[in-house]
């Protein structure tokens, strides 16, 4: 799923869902500041905030196409602001360290409680992490400017979910997780001089699904024949043109797990009414029949009073259109619930790396970013039987112990030596297909999984035609 692998010329990515995370490679664990990346697909060391080396290498990609005649598409999706929160701008961290950020400028929000000492100084790193792509923008914005190319270029400025903690939110109900407001709405800025006259809003409701319809529009591309898309181009809200907009309902489900569960932890909005069943994020199902709340969005946008009970009507409503959208969605089971399987011995991604993000658990369940749990498996699929050597790190040093790893129906099983970080274990034979791969490390009467794997195939083992 490497963005590589899925259209993109040049990619500058981290591993995992972020960096400070299980994925992140030896030695470049939790650097936001001289970041450990990926360069199409190769690792590369880097100098700076992380932030500014994304910015720096997508103005360098805009002014080479520029340079050469070409229209460029460029995605800048930051880490930041997310934690692990210790290294963050230093300059923009003094600033607001200094500021009276207190928690009672901030009101107290669902799930969250921290000190607050603790909250306040996690605030200005935030603050500093936000402050420093707000700089970047306007980096990007005065490049493009300086290369003439500013009035002709679509910016488009998003956000993925509500903050994690207690920040300004306009009184809004909920942080990220939830499926109220304040967990959920996040602004859409759209830049185009050319096309879009300043200071234009819209309060229509829209979602992500609406991002690739609007860029096609934009670009005057047509979605590939037989392509259905879910969602609706944007551009004539945003150029104010006067177009028939029906109403319309958008769903929002957020859960763990590869299959979805119905009613979990959903949002269904129309324009006025907004149905919520808030179950909890990270719960795996909701015990009972599912409790509705409902919301006149008009009247009461901060979602502070339910009235479901007065308007059964409206909730059986929404509550169908949900089902519609859930069986949809579902109708193309298994494929659609499936995991991807990882590849190995594919010649463009050798060695290939397994980490604990990518676990898959008993009940389907995938492990989280942390570095600890009790284990799980990787589904993955051998392109061809061959030999193959795997390199498995522990992610402290181990006491005399053993190492069991196990590929499909084979078993591999070795000794350990004290202050052991890592095994290498050479010409593997492993057989081509779909297969599990699970490593334990046992240490006395306790057993612990591995931190990452890599897995290389010995391309000199592989016969000729395959």
């Amino acid at each position: 799923m490497r963005p590589i692998d899925q259209g993109f010329e040049m990619s500058l990515v981290h591993r995992g869902g972020g960096i400070g995370q299980s994925s992140d490679p030896p030695g470049g664990e939790g650097r936001y500041t001289d970041a450990t990346l990926f360069r199409n697909g190769r690792r590369v060391e880097t100098n700076g905030y992380c932030t500014d080396v994304y910015f720096d290498a997508a103005i360098r990609w805009i002014e080479d196409a520029h340079r050469s005649g070409r229209r460029s598409f460029t995605y800048i999706a930051t880490n930041a602001p997310h934690g692990p929160f210790h290294d963050v701008p230093q300059d923009l961290y003094e600033e607001y360290r200094v500021m009276n950020l207190d928690n009672d400028q901030f009101p107290q929000r669902e799930g969250h409680a921290l000190p607050d000492k603790a909250d306040t100084d996690r605030r200005a790193r935030i603050f500093a992490m936000i402050t420093n792509i707000d700089r970047n923008v306007g980096r990007l914005v005065a490049r493009l400017r300086s290369l003439g190319i500013l009035d002709d270029t679509l910016i488009i400025f998003m956000v993925d979910n509500g903050p994690n903690g207690r920040r300004y939110v306009a009184g809004l109900r909920g942080i990220k997780g939830s499926v109220f407001e304040g967990g959920i709405r996040s602004p859409f800025f759209a830049h185009w001089p050319a096309r879009l006259a300043a200071g234009r809003t819209s309060d229509r409701i829209a979602a992500h699904i609406d991002v690739m319809p609007t860029i096609l529009e934009a670009c005057g591309v047509e979605p590939p024949n037989g392509v259905r898309l879910d969602g609706r181009s944007l551009l004539p809200l945003l150029e104010g043109r006067h177009v028939a907009w029906p109403d319309r309902t958008i769903v929002i489900q957020s859960h763990r797990g590869d299959v979805p569960v119905r009613y979990h932890h959903c949002a269904t909005r129309s324009q006025r009414w907004k149905l919520v069943h808030p179950s909890g994020f990270n719960r795996e199902r909701f015990e009972g029949r599912p409790s509705f709340e409902l919301y006149d969005m008009c009247a009461d946008p901060l979602e502070s009073t339910d009235v479901a009970a007065a308007n059964p009507q409206i909730v059986a409503r929404l509550k169908a259109a949900y089902d519609q959208w859930f069986d949809d969605v579902s109708s193309t089971r298994p494929d659609n619930y499936d995991p991807p399987r990882i590849h190995l011995g594919a010649p463009h991604a050798d060695p290939t790396v397994l980490t604990r993000q990518d676990w898959r658990r008993e009940t389907g369940r995938p492990q989280g970013g942390g570095s600890g749990g009790s284990g799980g498996s990787w589904r993955v699929h051998v392109e061809h039987a061959g030999a193959f050597d795997v390199t498995c790190r522990f992610s402290r040093t181990v006491s005399p112990a053993e190492l069991t790893l196990v590929v499909g129906e084979s078993r591999w099983t070795t000794r350990l030596e004290s202050g052991a970080s890592c095994c290498r274990l050479e010409k593997l034979a492993f057989e081509a297909g779909d297969v599990e791969i699970r490593a334990i490390v046992i240490e006395g009467q306790m057993s612990r999984a591995v931190h990452q794997i890599d897995v290389s195939a010995d391309h000199r083992s592989i016969p000729v035609g395959q």
